[in-house]
Order: C-alpha cells, then structure tokens, then sequence
C-alpha cells in the first residue's frame, strides 16, 4: 500500500507542477483582500475552543478547510458545486462534497462552524443560517464573516452604480446584511446568541465595493461607517 501510495504521489506531482505554477503566477495578480482579518478572526475561535469537529460551509477551491485540518481538526468541506460553480470546481487542496446548507444532506454535528465571505452569495440566507445552527452541537460555535451596513440591506450590491463590480455581468449575487438581518436569525433560531461582534471599513466609498480598497483593513466600533462583520454565535447548552 506504500508503495501504491508513493506511486499516485509521484504522478500527481508530474500532473499538477505545472497547473501550481500557473496558479502561483496567477494569483501574483490578486490585491491584498479581507480574508486578512477573516481569517485571523476565525483562528482566534479555533484557538480558544480547539473543536475536534469542524464544518466549513462553502469552501469552494480556497485552502482554508486544508490549513484547519492540518492544525489537527476533523474537518468536513461542503459547497453547492452547481450554483455559481457553473462548470463545478476541484479543490486541488481538500476534499469538498457537494452540499446545499439550505437544505443539508449531512445530519453530523460540529463543535465548530465557519462561513467565510460565502452568505452573502445565498439567495436564501436564511435557511442557510438555520441550517448552520441545525448542525451545531450544543454549545457549539458559529463564525460568520459577510459584508454589512449597520442600517442598511441590500440584497445585490453589485448591482447599484457606483460599485467596482456594476456592469461585469457577475453569475452571483452579493448581499449587504444588516442588523436587521442579525435580529430576525436570531428570532428564527431560539437559544442561539451573539458572543462577539467585530467591525471593519475596507472601502473608502460608502457601501461595500464602493471606492478604493484601504490597506490595511480598519476595524472600527459598531456605529461607524463600516463594510465587514465578523461574527460569532453560539448555540445554547443544553
């Protein structure tokens, strides 16, 4: 069996080489983004409560559910690979099974839950919401990271002039929660509640895509003028 394994590793490596540096040249082109601080918000979590069981909702061809299985987590990936995914996708890095978090195959529970930049792109966010806390364990932990306005929602920003995305005929929809939106999941799902909240302006115009990216990414207090929320819920013990 080692032998077979060392062979597959030899063949993926002739295979994939030149599909990982193109990647690598390609991604030389992509600005400093968001998944800065998102990121280094959900690593706080995952370092205060080390789940054993994590679900990443979303996952898509990023690295992210990889880096959390190699600190040790068993991590399960899901995407709904034929929405957006017109063509469908590999994950080059881990295993993502095709799954829709509105209505969810998986009836497995996790301690934790991540949710990157992904529900906004949700039409129905909220069965996606009530789906997440559906396969919490209790007590278990929810991280969220979407744009938002604190007054205002707008179900496709993308859509408005004035955004850097208005006109290129994006197959996705992006969302702008409010705090409104916070409020009513919270009233859907009974026993779940907000343990910590963070703010950040990224953009110098007034809505997320709006204006110049600012770098690095401005965390500000709630009530300022922001375009990101990081934000975790928990589910109630029992």
């Amino acid at each position: 069996m080692s032998k077979l394994f060392n062979i597959i590793k030899t063949l993926a490596r002739l295979c994939f080489t030149p599909l990982l540096i193109m990647e690598q040249k390609r991604l030389r082109g992509v600005s400093i983004n968001e998944r800065i601080v998102e990121f280094s918000f959900a690593f706080k979590w995952l370092s205060k409560i080390c789940p054993l069981e994590v679900l990443d909702v979303g996952s898509g061809t990023g690295s992210w559910p990889h880096i959390i299985a190699h600190c040790g987590c068993k991590v399960t990936a899901i995407d709904k690979i034929g929405s957006y995914w017109k063509d469908g996708f590999f994950n080059r890095l881990y295993y993502v099974a095709n799954d829709d978090i509105t209505k969810a195959r998986t009836t497995k529970q996790f301690d934790l839950i991540t949710c990157i930049s992904v529900l906004e792109h949700i039409p129905d966010h909220r069965a996606a919401i009530s789906g997440m806390f559906g396969l919490l364990k209790p007590g278990g932990i929810l991280v969220l990271t979407f744009p938002y306005n604190e007054k205002r929602y707008i179900d496709n920003v993308y859509k408005l002039s004035g955004s850097e995305c208005f006109g290129e005929n994006i197959s996705y929809i992006c969302q702008m929660f409010s705090r409104e939106q916070i409020d009513n999941w919270l009233k859907e799902n009974p026993g779940t509640a907000i343990i910590e909240q963070e703010y950040y302006k990224i953009f110098s115009g007034d809505f997320w895509t709006f204006g110049g990216r600012i770098y690095p990414p401005r965390k500000v207090e709630k009530g300022q003028k922001c375009h990101l929320t990081c934000i975790v819920f928990q589910k109630n013990r029992i």
